[in-house]
């Protein structure tokens, strides 16, 4: 015996459809938020949408990522200020023209802004930013006091 799993949507019932369009809905408006209740490095803010992030570290440096897609230069803004680096922008949406609709619009649009708390290790007046092909590089050189911080400690 062959078991068929139900599957509401293929069925295409209106009911149905209508109810995932409105799951769809409120996943966007409470995806809205980019860190619900804050924390100790990020701290909280409300942003249209939230561009992925990777932080690296390495010996010498730090380095932030940021996916920016279809994104220009102009509409990024990188600031460091009292040991916090925030990235903010916005994304734009097409809009329709005459000859072309939308069937489904599922990525974000609208302004972002990310906030992370700085080491104290950081150089915060040599900190450089690259953005090329919607990737957002910022470089988070170490001050050369953290680099020479070395600690020996005796074994008893």
């Amino acid at each position: 015996m062959n078991l068929i799993r139900y599957e509401p949507k293929a069925m295409n019932f209106p009911l149905f459809r209508e109810m995932e369009e409105m799951s769809d809905r409120l996943n966007r408006l409470f995806g809205t938020w980019t860190r619900p209740l804050g924390t100790k490095d990020e701290p909280l803010t409300v942003s249209d949408w939230t561009p992925s992030v990777d932080i690296q570290e390495t010996e010498n440096e730090y380095l932030v990522k940021a996916e920016l897609p279809e994104i220009k230069r102009e509409d990024v803004k990188v600031t460091v200020e009292n040991g916090v680096l925030t990235l903010q922008g916005e994304r734009k949406q097409e809009k329709e023209e005459k000859g072309k609709k939308f069937h489904r619009i599922e990525r974000s649009y609208g302004s972002f802004v990310r906030s992370f708390r700085l080491p104290d290790d950081v150089d915060e007046s040599a900190v450089k930013a690259e953005f090329k092909d919607g990737m957002l590089n910022v470089t988070l050189p170490k001050s050369a006091q953290a680099k020479t911080k070395s600690t020996n400690v005796a074994v008893t």
